[in-house]
């Protein structure tokens, strides 16, 4: 393939992860996506001990030591999310938009020697998508909201010793957000008199858009305890997002511009930590097992806090309590090589939820989740083509709390809702040809230095060679 198509390729790629990034959450609690590679889709993420592609930079970047040469992975998995809502109240039924997201990846790596490797992925790791429309009950809670991540994550992979493996990396995220909803102003007239405003007004909307970036570190291990059996773990750390943005608002009256102008405003969230780890078999004939599990801190999601400069109905804050806790996930995935081009996938996993009755509402409607999945790689010389599909089926969630709207807590969106996911993962891996004497990492001091520099009649250097003594005139 030709290096410098290759290379522009990859720059239009990243292009389009700026455009395109929004995602659905997906198998991941809360709003975490895991959906970073095809070929690991297609195992449900059970490779945190083995993996032969560059996505193991985000699952393990202890694993790259084992990719040889330079590789470059780019993927993306079309989302299909569909949720529906059964209200308690009515009895009628209401559903998201129908969108498709796709949010791509893109993984390269390098290896220097048989002890070092490095890496950089461009990835999402958190994302939210959701639309419900602006005439459905809960719109007063939500109606659009959507968050959008972009993770530069560069790392190093050092083998310690044969069997032990240690790698670090860092993490620059950027965040961008928009939450919208409408305002129920019908009952404004007589809340506020003083404002002379007409009975039964229409509703409003309200849209918070804002952006933010945080620093994090990640690290990996893997032990080869044998030929057959190994084990791997890695880390990432919480990210904390101060949060900046404007509240805005499309009023029925000029008039209420007064207690809903529009104003600069800031927030902040902390992304959780997350611990992953597994455990590979590979001592049957063909056949790769793995089974693992994810540990994702979603405790330090406490609550949205929204501080305006100008006040909005008197408050210049505006407080939603989440007090969202811990979750577990567990998995098994395996990998049967057909033959030479052909491996076979397939995989389960099952995933916490983090999001506690009290505070469930419409904007992240998670539950308990299971995930099938299958898949295939398809090698041919230097290129890999991986394809998987995933269904994930969350459990069915009924909220019945106070989470509602804050002039009619009547309008409180309280009901069944019922989510399911359908996934279509594609990755493309290409490894580069390496030269057969590559320069060394560290090259070795020269065991000679000329004392003096002599040049012959064509003016080129006559490198570590002593010159002749010139005859005594």
């Amino acid at each position: 393939m030709n290096q410098k198509v290759l290379w522009r390729g990859i720059a239009a790629y990243i292009t389009i992860f700026f455009v395109f990034c929004t995602t659905s959450n997906v198998y991941g609690s809360g709003f975490a996506v895991y959906t970073q590679g095809a070929s690991a889709l297609g195992q449900a993420d059970a490779v945190i001990a083995h993996a032969d592609d560059p996505s193991a930079i985000f699952f393990n970047p202890a694993l790259i030591n084992k990719l040889e040469g330079t590789q470059i992975e780019l993927g993306t998995t079309l989302l299909f999310p569909s949720q529906e809502f059964e209200s308690a109240a009515t009895g009628n039924s209401s559903g998201t938009e129908n969108r498709v997201f796709y949010p791509p990846t893109i993984f390269v790596t390098y290896k220097f020697n048989d002890k070092i490797s490095a890496g950089l992925g461009i990835f999402s790791p958190f994302g939210l998508g959701i639309d419900w429309g602006n005439s459905w009950e809960g719109r007063y809670i939500a109606t659009d909201s959507e968050l959008k991540t972009f993770n530069f994550n560069p790392v190093v992979s050092y083998k310690v010793t044969p069997d032990f493996t240690f790698a670090a990396g860092v993490d620059f995220l950027l965040l961008d957000t928009t939450l919208k909803k409408r305002l129920n102003l019908s009952g404004l007239a007589s809340a506020v008199p003083g404002l002379g405003l007409p009975a039964g007004l229409p509703d409003g909307r309200q849209k918070f858009k804002g952006d933010g970036n945080g620093v994090g570190y990640n690290f990996g291990i893997l032990y080869d305890i044998n030929k057959d059996i190994s084990f791997g773990a890695s880390y990432r750390s919480e990210i904390k997002v101060g949060i900046d943005g404007d509240a805005t608002f499309a009023l029925p009256s000029p008039s209420l511009g007064a207690i809903f102008p529009n104003t600069p405003g800031n927030s902040h969230i902390t992304l959780p930590r997350v611990v992953q780890a597994g455990v590979a078999y590979k001592g049957f004939n063909r056949l790769t097992l793995e089974t693992g599990m994810r540990w994702e801190g979603w405790s330090s999601f406490k609550e949205l806090r929204i501080n305006l400069d100008k006040p909005v109905l008197g408050s210049t804050t505006s407080i939603t309590k989440k007090n969202w806790h811990d979750v577990y996930s567990a998995n098994l995935g395996a990998k049967y090589q057909l033959n030479d081009t052909v491996a076979l996938l397939a995989g389960y996993l099952y995933g916490g939820d983090p999001v506690p009755d009290k505070t469930f509402d419409p904007v992240v409607p998670d539950a308990p989740t299971h995930l099938f999945t299958v898949g295939t790689n398809i090698k041919y010389k230097n290129t890999r083509i991986d394809l998987a599909y995933g269904y994930q089926l969350l459990e069915g969630r009924s909220k019945n709390n106070t989470v509602t709207d804050p002039f009619n807590p009547s309008n409180n969106a309280n009901g069944k809702y019922d989510t399911d996911i359908h996934m279509i993962g594609f990755s493309l891996t290409y490894r580069l040809q390496r030269s057969e004497n590559p320069p060394p990492l560290f090259p070795a001091t020269p065991t000679c230095r000329p004392k003096l520099f002599v040049a012959n009649a064509t003016s080129r250097p006559i490198s570590c060679a002593r010159p002749k003594r010139l005859p005594d005139s």
